[in-house]
This record gives C-alpha cells, structure tokens and sequence, in this order.
C-alpha cells in the first residue's frame, strides 16, 4: 500500500495539491548525523526549472519534524515534510469527469468509488517522489561507502536529444527516456532467492515510481540472443571479481560483489496538450480533452535523482536484513 520496507521501512503521505507531503522513514539506525541542509543537493537536482520540466516550481523546503535530536538520528521514526505552496487546483476542474488517457485518473475512481483526491493526480502524482528522494539521502548515508549514480542514457531513442524536446513541447507532447543506475561498493550476499531476490525489491521500489514501465539488470532483454558462452561472467578471483557483468551484479537473486547495473524506461507523460478523446464518466459519451496546467515534457529529466533514491532505500533495507549496517552508529572518536 503506501509503506515499504522490513526493517528501515517508509511511508509517504499528502497528495499533489493536498497543504503538505511527506515520508515517515522508520527502522534507521541511531547515530546517523542528519539536518536539513543535508538534503538540498538531490532535492535541487530533482526540482524543475530546466527546458522540458514543469512550470510548478514548488520550494521543496524540508523539515524533519521528529527522528533527529541535536543533529543526530535518535532511531524513533523520521517525519520529513515538505509544504505544497505553487498548486493551482483549478486547473484540474475539468478532468474530474473525463479521465487522462493513460493517467490513472480512471483506475483511481474504479478504485476508490470517487473519493480519490483528483487534484494534480492526488496520490498518484509525480509530486510524490519528493518523499522518496528525502528518504533516499538517508538511505544513501547508510549505506556509504557504497555509492550510487543514475545516468540519463536518452530521450525520445537518442542520445542528442534536446531537439526532441523542444519539438513535444512545441506540439504539446511528451517524450519519455531510459535511465541507468550504477551501485560500487556493494558486498557480495545481498537479497534472498525466490520471493525478496535482490532484483525483486529493488524492481518493487522502481515500480512505485509513476511513469517507470520497465526495468532490465545488467544485459538485461539483450541476454535472450546470447549463448551461456557469451553470456556467462567468467569469475577471476576468490572475491567475486568477474571479467564481464552481463548479470549486473546479482546471480541468484543475491549481490555478487561487482557493479550493480540497472536499466529502467521512463514513459512520456500522460498530461499533454494535444488533444485526445476519453469517455466522459457522467455522460458516457466520448469527449475530447487537451490538459492544461504545468507538467513536463519529459518527466526523465527529473528521474536520475530519484531513481538513486528509490535503490538505496531497496539496498538499505537489505543491508540491515543482512545485519551489514548497525542499529547504532558512532563516529570514531565517540566511546560506547
């Protein structure tokens, strides 16, 4: 539902146009240092401001409201909470009865008989990944030295992909992109076969992020035109060293030791200008919308920040189910 996580486990709240939004992140250690400045980086790097990105520039000034005492993670729950202050509910007025295409405008209704909050998409809104990324600095500080990165690889199928851009937002279109994630420093023996294989949980988290519509490891689909012989990472070394990684770091549904490598697809945006038919819930008859408002052309411009964010919670999560993080953290010169 709206928690993930065995031990350091999250739940988000508030919707897109709701007064506030947030993440209550519980299970992380004590001893943590954590202030509110920490999470000014990956927060600018997800907010919009760039061509292609929305014109809902929201401050995304964070305040931890529990958790943390002189500077420090004290192990009780973590409340962070950021204020939604550039909503513009109106804007969204006319598609309470004609569904995006594509948007879960419909599915939210047949699932919550129409109660759901429609506003900005609710719940079901990108806007929510500002928990995520939130989350995801604490996670990250738990599991340095090990380090994350995301990588924009292309838009729209290229590389040079800035003309793409400009050419959806001219026709009031959208574009979508692949990402790709990149873990150094991982131990080997993380994630269990079967059901919470690492691929399993790190994919769960990916999927709760709106717009990722598919994800490969290593290879990843390539692999199915591979013999064994082309395919196999030959082991070099009694630490798990291999000489290819087409596996991306994880044989068996558990770590090996080298680079863990995953590819997600990020679709265009359902919100667009241009001009489509639905079903308009009231009439039943078919309508044709053209959705205004501020949203992006291409949502993976701000994905790299957060797809980090949603790894290092899966990666935690299984770090401390492996007892690879302690559930109190000194620094060096502190005594016990």
């Amino acid at each position: 539902m709206n928690s993930f996580g065995r031990i350091f486990r999250l739940s988000v709240f508030g919707e897109s146009h709701g007064k506030k939004i947030g993440v209550v992140v519980d299970g992380c250690p004590a001893g943590i240092a954590l202030k509110e400045p920490d999470f000014r980086h990956d927060l600018e790097r997800r907010r919009a401001g760039k061509p292609g990105t929305t014109t809902r520039r929201e401050p995304d000034t964070l305040h931890i409201d529990g958790g943390v005492f002189n500077g420090r993670t004290t192990g009780a729950p973590i409340i962070l909470i950021f204020s939604n202050r550039k909503a513009k509910s109106e804007e969204y007025a006319g598609l309470k009865d004609t569904p995006r295409p594509g948007h879960a405008d419909f599915t939210a209704v047949k699932k919550y008989g129409g109660y759901n909050d429609p506003r900005g998409g609710g719940t079901f809104s990108g806007r929510m990944t500002v928990s995520l990324t939130a989350a995801g600095v604490i996670a990250k500080k738990l599991l340095a030295p090990a380090a994350i990165e995301a990588t924009l690889l292309e838009i729209a199928g290229t590389k040079e992909y800035g003309k793409a851009i400009q050419t959806a937002e001219k026709e009031g279109d959208s574009v979508g992109g692949i990402i790709e994630c990149r873990t150094k420093g991982l131990p080997a023996g993380l994630g269990e076969p079967f059901f919470d294989s690492a691929e399993s949980v790190l994919s769960h988290l990916m999927f709760s992020i709106p717009g990722i519509k598919g994800i490969e490891f290593g290879s990843g689909f390539a692999c199915s035109k591979m013999k064994g012989s082309e395919y196999n990472d030959i082991i070099m070394d009694d630490e798990g060293t291999t000489a290819t990684n087409r596996s991306g770091g994880i044989n068996g549904g558990i770590t090996n030791g080298n680079d863990l490598i995953f590819r997600v697809a990020v679709r265009p945006a359902a919100s667009i200008r241009k001009k489509q038919p639905t079903i308009h819930l009231i009439t039943h008859q078919t309508a044709w919308i053209s959705v205004k408002g501020r949203h992006d052309a291409c949502i993976a411009l701000r994905m790299p920040v957060i797809i980090e964010a949603a790894a290092a919670i899966a990666l935690a999560d299984l770090m401390m189910l492996e007892q690879k993080i302690p559930r109190i953290v000194r620094e060096k010169n502190e005594s016990g």
